[in-house]
């Protein structure tokens, strides 16, 4: 039997190694910050947001990683994803100029170890039946992953 010290999650590999990077060092900022987090979760508009972080008392922050200008000048879908939380990021690597990241957003600087908060985000409090709806999804997403781990070869609806 494996201990939770010994489940790992795999890559899904949908990300590059420079958008694992900073994920990994702005999971430990959240965690710092009093926030526990999950990757890569679906919301209900059908999009999926790169991190959510949950805090104590409620608070749900998305933070949407960018690993490149391009990935950012592409990628048009983020003002979208400030109906399901309380607080909106970008997390950033260094080589991205902090200039191009809309002003109306938090932003992150990260790299695989670390980061900071360079400009905090502006609030704007959900719905209560938004915040419950996205506390479920939230947790699904979790309780998912962590069964997956456990049990690998388990197949859908058992």
């Amino acid at each position: 039997m494996m201990t939770d010290s010994e489940l790992v999650l795999p890559p899904d590999g949908r990300q590059s190694e420079t958008a694992l990077m900073v994920a990994r060092g702005t999971r430990r900022l959240l965690t710092s910050l009093g926030f526990v987090s999950v990757t890569e979760v679906s919301l209900a508009s059908g999009r999926r947001a790169d991190l959510v972080a949950l805090a104590d008392d409620g608070t749900v922050w998305i933070v949407e990683i960018k690993s490149s200008i391009e990935d950012f000048r592409v990628d048009q879908k983020w003002p979208e994803y400030r109906f399901h939380c309380d607080r909106l990021f970008f997390a950033i690597p260094e080589h991205i100029p902090t200039e191009i990241m809309p002003e109306d957003a938090g932003l992150i600087l990260a790299d695989a170890y670390g980061a900071a908060v360079l400009r905090e985000a502006p609030e704007h409090k959900m719905p209560a039946a938004t915040r419950k709806a996205m506390l479920v999804r939230l947790a699904r997403a979790a309780a998912d992953r962590l069964h997956r781990l456990a049990d690998p070869d388990r197949r859908s609806g058992q």
